[in-house]
């Protein structure tokens, strides 16, 4: 789908002899025209930013906006505003399908613009585009059901049906890669539109299998396992901006965050500050997208429960929560590690796993916690009484260690 946009952005170009970028309704980034001008007026900030970032800020939307785009059905111009990072005049093709706004093709403005007659081939290619973003809005809706089955329907023959139906409800591009976003905790309805998905759904807390809050599934489609990162930036933003900066690790995982942001417009739906998203592994064939799906919810919960990770992780960055999500099913009640466990003794868990974190080099969680040795040789003996524990033997530091981080997983 990605390849049909570029090819349109690419005809509107050619018809205009300027260079043109497909944004949808909400602005975000799908598709750009090749750029080789020498002129530096023709990269102003704002347009630098939209692609660099693939999208626009909220200041940038709203200005624009204010030049009635969203209700326009022809080319509308916008003078340069320097002030706002517009040295250039801009040209704004509404993509429209049924009357609907879907998106927006801009194009730099000159003097003397381009001939009417071109301006009119080019709002026909925009109605063609308008009607692949309708197409994939409306394909991602109606599978919501099927996507649904997938995901809940547990092991056997029940799985297999719920796949062959949304095997050939999908068609062609059943067979293909994809991956797996799980966002939590997620409330009303699913997104109506969610760019670059195959099928988007919402997983209620009670549905079978699941445990947890109800939780938002989105099945990416990938044309390769390198289009991760750029399926991620056009997903669309899903988290609220109040979650603060991510610090997830490698390219796709800054795309994530990039990406996972805030509701679509419209949806009437979204989540709350505090979400987190996790992203699974790329998986060819509908077959493993059950494990994907489990990947994912296993990433946004360990995004959760350590800072470090989110608010989007993804499955190959976690570490040892990868292990920890399939085996903390539920609270942790070990005996050892019952009384260390409890509010009482948060302090105390905090330095065990601080040290432990820190391979058991007190010079350095002593650093951490920002405590004196002796200090923490205290709290550390104490831990040993609580737990009856030795911190010198290799299996009661792994037991220590996997209970308090399965402890954070399920906190």
């Amino acid at each position: 789908m990605k390849g049909d946009y570029q090819d349109l952005v690419d005809e509107i170009s050619a018809l205009l002899g300027a260079p043109a970028t497909l944004e949808n309704r909400d602005f975000r980034l799908i598709a750009f025209g090749a750029h080789d001008s020498e002129d530096d007026l023709a990269m102003d900030p704002v347009r630098t930013r939209s692609i660099l970032t693939r999208q626009s800020t909220a200041a940038v939307r709203s200005w624009f906006e204010g030049f009635g785009i969203a209700r326009a059905t022809g080319p509308v111009r916008i003078p340069a505003a320097p002030d706002a990072g517009v040295f250039r005049g801009r040209i704004c093709l509404p993509v429209r399908y049924r009357g609907i706004v879907q998106g927006y093709v801009w194009l730099l403005d000159r003097d003397p613009g381009p001939a009417p007659e071109a301006l009119e081939a080019a709002m026909e290619v925009a109605q063609r585009i308008g009607v692949l973003l309708a197409e994939e809005a409306k394909a991602g809706a109606d599978l919501s059901r099927e996507f649904l089955a997938v995901l809940t329907a547990g092991r056997g023959w029940q799985q297999d049906m719920a796949v062959a139906s949304l095997r050939l409800a999908l068609g062609a591009g059943a067979e293909g890669l994809h991956a797996a976003v799980c966002v939590a905790p997620w409330s009303g309805e699913a997104p109506s539109s969610v760019p670059g998905a195959a099928a988007v759904c919402v997983v209620p807390a009670d549905a079978a299998g699941t445990t947890g809050p109800d939780r938002l599934a989105v099945l990416l489609r990938l044309r390769s396992t390198d289009a991760l990162a750029p399926a991620l930036t056009a997903l669309g933003r899903l988290l609220p901006r109040t979650t603060g900066a991510a610090r997830p690790a490698g390219a796709a995982g800054a795309a994530a965050s990039e990406a996972v942001g805030a509701a679509g417009a419209g949806s009437g739906a979204g989540a709350a500050p505090g979400v987190t998203a996790g992203v699974s592994d790329p998986v060819r064939g509908l077959g493993e997208v059950p494990a994907a799906w489990g990947q994912a919810v296993a990433a946004a919960r360990a995004a959760a429960a350590q800072p470090q990770l989110g608010p989007v992780a993804q499955w190959a960055g976690i570490g040892p929560y990868r292990m920890l999500a399939a085996l903390a099913a539920g609270p942790v009640d070990d005996p050892a590690t019952r009384a260390l466990l409890s509010p009482a003794h948060r302090e105390l868990a905090r330095t065990a796993e601080v040290f432990l974190d820190c391979a058991g080099q007190a010079g350095r969680a002593a650093a951490v916690l920002g405590v004196h040795r002796q200090t923490l040789y205290y709290r550390l003996g104490r831990v040993e009484q609580l737990t009856g524990l030795d911190l010198d033997a290799g299996e009661d530091r792994l037991l220590l260690h996997m209970a308090l981080k399965a402890a954070r997983l399920n906190g």
